[in-house]
């Protein structure tokens, strides 16, 4: 009975002691977990000018087909395709020998009329002083005054044809009627080409370096909002051909090439609601080539203050665009903004934050608005003026 009334005692004070560990409420709350860790940075304030950026496509100044104007065997070719060449170069030689031979025909033919000239000069020189001694008929002598104005006629008509032979004689030197970058020959030595209007042989092209045009279109309420800002004096026209324009390629960063819009169309396109503009860049290192792809940006306000965050802190919310800001308490409060555009790698805010926020740029995967942070100065943001 004693070792029963033992164990019995036993198994009570261990129920108890289970018991009261169970109700131990440290071991049945869970720790918070700690602050998640974010980096964050303020607004840098100055002043910009917002642009509006387009797609564009290079083309040359000016482009140029090189075809025959006289027909006959090509004799040789005088360029390396691809090459620049310059103004006057000569690229083609077509065989210039039944030139050649005309040539010396209508030189021929205008000395026969010069003669023929000057015997018809001497017999109405004769003629004249017959007619008043009435050695000759009136009818006779203006016969030979008539034969004159034949002659000086008859050399005219020599002139042109030597004149025309000429010009088909220096026809059989193709020479390049601009400068610029020349594509491939369309014809090699030994075939014939074709020098009659409309039928005339293409031999190659020619296309412009320097400077070099780029042509985009922009939508009505663009246009609508550069001619307002004409009116306000807040900046250029668009027709006047003072309006800055910048340009890259596909594969640079920024804007480097610097240029004019030179040109805007006098008339929307009632298809598309756009108006085809076109810049001007120089072309000095030849990097801007025809038919690239650009991207293309104008001024698209006047200069005014704003706020710059790195673009990486900008969220979207159902069509919404939000920061997450942290306060003074280290709590994250969510935060509407008005979007600008791009300027120097950070994005315009117009409106929503205020120049003394802090706004979180990385971790804003573990930020949750109303939840405690733990910030950390992010590297300072900067802008080039």
């Amino acid at each position: 009975m004693k070792t029963q009334y033992n164990f019995c005692k036993w198994a009570v004070a261990a129920l108890v002691s289970v018991m009261a560990g169970g109700c131990d409420k440290s071991a049945q709350t869970p720790q918070a977990p700690p602050p998640a860790p974010v980096t964050v940075t303020q607004p840098v304030e100055r002043e910009i000018i917002e642009w509006d950026e387009y797609q564009g496509r290079m083309d040359a100044v000016d482009m140029v087909e090189v075809r025959a104007r006289v027909t006959g065997y090509l004799q040789s070719v005088n360029f390396k395709d691809g090459a620049e060449v310059k103004q006057g170069d000569v690229l083609f030689v077509i065989d210039p020998r039944p030139y050649q031979a005309e040539l010396d025909r209508t030189q021929a033919d205008l000395q026969q009329a010069q003669t023929k000239f000057e015997l018809a000069s001497n017999d109405f020189a004769r003629s004249e002083r017959l007619l008043k001694a009435r050695a000759i008929s009136e009818e006779e002598a203006d016969s030979r005054s008539k034969a004159v104005r034949t002659s000086v006629a008859a050399i005219e008509s020599a002139r042109a044809s030597v004149e025309m032979a000429k010009l088909n004689m220096e026809y059989t030197r193709v020479t390049a009627p601009i400068s610029g970058r020349i594509g491939r020959k369309l014809i090699t030595e030994g075939n014939l080409v074709n020098g009659d209007q409309g039928q005339s042989t293409l031999l190659t092209t020619i296309v412009s370096l320097d400077p070099v045009y780029c042509y985009f279109d922009a939508d009505e309420r663009a246009v609508m909002k550069y001619q307002r800002l004409a009116r306000e004096g807040k900046g250029e026209n668009m027709r006047d051909g003072k309006m800055a324009c910048e340009l890259a390629l596909a594969d640079e960063t920024g804007f480097p090439h610097k240029g004019l819009l030179d040109f805007v169309d006098n008339r929307v396109d009632s298809a598309t609601g756009t108006l085809r503009a076109r810049g001007i860049f120089p072309n000095p290192e030849r990097v801007l080539q025809p038919g690239f792809f650009a991207r293309v940006r104008v001024p698209g306000s006047a200069k005014t203050s704003a706020l710059l965050i790195p673009d990486q802190a900008v969220g979207t919310d159902q069509g919404q665009k939000f920061v997450l800001v942290v306060d003074p308490q280290n709590t994250v409060e969510y935060k509407i903004v008005d979007l600008g555009g791009m300027v120097d790698g950070l994005r315009v805010i117009r409106g929503g934050i205020h120049s003394n926020d802090s706004i979180i740029v990385n971790g804003l995967m573990s930020a949750r608005p109303g939840a405690k942070v733990n910030p950390s100065p992010a590297t300072a943001v900067t802008a080039s003026k």
